[in-house]
């Protein structure tokens, strides 16, 4: 069996990691990217193509995936592709959009005879780099077989959830955990530092215990230094928790106050920082006792 050709749409600090595994593994074809110099730039360190156009690479792909920063952002990509699209195309979005985003795609596509799997992702830009993602999956499940060799050289765990929808749903869920980890953490950290405790031995026996956790691991050190250009946007998080909270509105009132906060660090020009910025807004609370 000859392999899939995949195109990659949305060359961002997942797409561009993510489209580079695929070009390891020999399955990428070619790429598109809102500001086609970054698709250039790629195409010459990668030896595909560049296409400006996204239906041409709609055209000549059998898998087409997508990672894009919001909803309005998707409708529009596959609308314009559709003058290319094949019969039998399987679309995979890796992006974080609303459940009933993905379940209104994945039926309109049908009438095109291409199939949509909702299949956003979870483990950071360096889950991304090193192939280690976790995808969450829905959509119909003989669709993501045919697609496996390509979620296998983005991610160490795929995970079908069921029909459409469902793998947003799930990551939705992932993005209500994330906000209140990373809030306890920053919030921890920024006492830590008020009790002048010695920090990296905070860090280590917490992560021997208990309340240990990938978020601690990863970012405490950075958070700790004032880094915060290494992982999610503070922006984007505040996106999904929207998508959070309309699906039991009013009923998640952590969501309610990690969205108050991200608001905040992007009202205050920190919107470009990565969610463990966080910590500034402990340090500012704890600052006033």
């Amino acid at each position: 069996m000859s392999k899939l050709k995949v195109g990659v749409v949305g060359l961002g600090a997942m797409g561009e990691p993510m489209a580079r595994n695929l070009a390891a593994a020999g399955l990428l074809s070619g790429v598109h990217n809102r500001t086609l110099a970054r698709a250039k730039a790629f195409a010459e360190a990668t030896g595909v193509k560049a296409h400006s156009d996204v239906a041409a690479l709609a055209a000549e792909a059998d898998v087409i995936l997508s990672c894009v920063s919001a909803d309005q952002d998707l409708h529009e990509v596959i609308d314009r592709a559709r003058a290319g699209f094949m019969h039998g195309t399987i679309w995979i979005d890796t992006s974080t959009v609303r459940p009933a985003t993905a379940q209104a795609l994945c039926l309109d596509l049908k009438n095109d005879q291409i199939d949509f799997l909702d299949a956003p992702i979870s483990g950071g830009v360096e889950g991304a780099k090193a192939g280690t993602l976790s995808v969450m999956v829905g959509g119909d499940e003989q669709a993501l077989n045919r697609a496996m060799p390509v979620l296998e050289s983005i991610g160490k765990r795929i995970t079908y959830m069921g029909a459409s929808g469902s793998g947003q749903a799930t990551k939705a869920i992932n993005q209500v955990m994330v906000a209140g980890i990373a809030s306890a953490v920053a919030e921890g950290l920024a006492l830590a530092e008020q009790l002048e405790l010695p920090l990296e031995r905070v860090v280590e026996v917490i992560m021997s215990g208990a309340a240990s956790s990938w978020f601690l691991g990863r970012r405490a050190p950075t958070m700790l230094s004032d880094t915060f250009n290494l992982g999610f946007k503070s922006e984007l998080m505040l996106k999904d928790l929207h998508i959070c909270a309309g699906l039991k509105p009013g009923a998640l009132p952590l969501v309610g106050r990690a969205i108050a906060d991200f608001t905040a660090l992007v009202e205050a020009g920190h919107g470009s920082d990565d969610i463990s910025a966080l910590i500034r807004l402990s340090r500012k609370r704890l600052a006033l006792t």
